[in-house]
């Protein structure tokens, strides 16, 4: 049984950081696209980063433009995936799902109709 969990939410101020960590199992996910989407109260899932498999070790990110340049997204190992979240900002606050889902050509990360698993989500609080 796939399995996808996140951790690492919390309460955070203004301009802090917090680190996300997505850890998937009942299946080799090397060759998959790993992802994270978000939700706020009243919003529509939205994309935040994903990871695609490029061929043989070459992974490379995707980033919404709300988050370039304070979030980075890492693979760790072919069913681990850390998203590193630095400077947020009170619109940052959501409920935070990692996904997965079989690599496409040309890749998708953007559509949340790419991913076939998902997390059961992630509280991500920004507020003083």
């Amino acid at each position: 049984q796939v399995q996808l969990v996140e951790s690492g939410g919390g309460l955070v101020q203004p301009g802090g950081s917090l680190r996300l960590s997505c850890v998937a199992s009942g299946r080799t996910f090397s060759t998959y696209a790993m992802g994270w989407f978000r939700q706020a109260p009243g919003n529509e899932r939205e994309f935040v980063t994903a990871v695609t498999w490029s061929g043989g070790n070459t992974y490379y990110g995707h980033y919404a433009d709300s988050v370039k340049g304070r979030f980075t997204i890492s693979r760790v190992n072919a069913n681990t995936v850390y998203l590193q979240m630095n400077s947020l900002k009170p619109e940052d606050t959501a409920v935070y799902y990692c996904a997965a889902g079989p690599q496409q050509s040309p890749p998708r990360p953007y559509n949340a109709r790419s991913y076939i698993y998902w997390g059961q989500g992630t509280q991500v609080t920004v507020s003083s």
